[in-house]
């Protein structure tokens, strides 16, 4: 027995005995059927993409302007989803329409899949030689393309200077800036839009008074959606509790003259939003009733686009 005893102790001092361990390997086991193949997004494109057409310097400034423009849709969609449809600024703009679709329309801006999307600079169907033009949709020419004029680079503000320089939300153009023009350039492709957001107003009082009587399009409208970012963001990123609204909109709190209007790129049987003035109207007619190239055709008539308007490559005239 005192022999059998000093044997054990022996072993143990030597290492050569130990106690039988616990594996983990059975929990592993247990989970590894949900880490095989994971990388279900595989493929997906994060980055809008830029054309070599645009040279090293475009393509720095095109590309912090699509960041800010991620940045500012990425505000807009916060800050629904933190107050839902009862902000200040939510109903201003969309009145007690579901908040859904607004938010849905902002994140597809910012994640959703960018592969069908171009920015380019070599102006394929030579719009940019119209001199008030800062850039356009392709159109038919190239549905998931759009042309980033040299205008751009010299005029856009970055959104470091919202509320600056007697900027205000109400009385300037969404174009101010080169991240809310770049918001309304992608709403035009249909990878992000889905032709769902399209221009159902012209300027900022029609947006108002929609809100305030046919909010069912405001959560679609191209502009509603434009300016609503910029308001949010001024209002909570800029100047905190304050932003630069404006004046008060003197929108009627009666019967609308807003009619909904689809664009000519939705529905040929659209109606305008608003009475056009004769120029425009006139312009319009020369647009639609030109050849399959309309725009190339009118940066080289005697015609003049309405100030704080453009046209786009399906003929298409959209005033800001």
């Amino acid at each position: 027995m005192l022999f059998a005893t000093t044997i054990f102790f022996a072993l143990l001092a030597c290492g050569s005995f130990a106690l039988p361990a616990h594996s983990s390997t059975p929990h592993l086991h247990a989970h590894s059927r949900y880490e095989v193949d994971s990388n279900w997004d595989q493929g997906a494109v994060n980055q809008y993409p830029i054309h070599a057409s645009c040279n090293h310097t475009e393509t720095t400034q095109l590309r912090k302007a699509l960041a800010e423009l991620e940045a500012l849709a990425e505000h807009a969609a916060a800050h629904v989803l933190r107050w839902g449809n009862s902000s200040e600024i939510y109903r201003k703009y969309f009145g007690d329409a579901p908040s859904a679709p607004v938010i849905g329309n902002f994140e597809r801006v910012v994640n959703g899949d960018k592969a069908r999307t171009l920015f380019r600079c070599d102006d394929p169907d030579g719009n940019c030689q119209i001199p008030t033009y800062g850039g356009h949709w392709r159109g038919e020419n190239g549905t998931d393309e759009t042309v980033i004029c040299p205008r751009s680079y010299a005029t856009r503000r970055p959104l470091s200077q919202v509320c600056a320089l007697g900027y205000n939300v109400a009385e300037w153009p969404t174009n101010t800036y080169f991240a809310s023009d770049l918001l309304h350039r992608v709403y035009h492709m249909p990878a992000i839009s889905e032709w769902y957001v399209d221009h159902y107003t012209e300027d900022y009082q029609e947006v108002i008074e929609m809100a305030q009587h046919n909010n069912s399009y405001s959560v679609h409208d191209s502009d509603t959606l434009q300016y609503f970012a910029l308001e949010a963001y001024a209002h909570d990123i800029v100047v905190p509790g304050t932003g630069c609204p404006g004046p008060a909109s003197s929108a009627s709190s009666g019967t609308s003259s807003v009619a909904p209007a689809m664009s000519s790129s939705a529905s040929a049987s659209s109606t305008s939003a608003a009475p056009m003035s004769s120029t425009a109207s006139s312009a319009m007619s020369s647009m639609t009733s030109a050849p399959a190239t309309p725009v190339q055709q009118y940066a080289s008539s005697t015609l003049s686009i309405p100030p704080g308007c453009h046209t786009h490559a399906n003929g298409e005239l959209h005033c800001e």
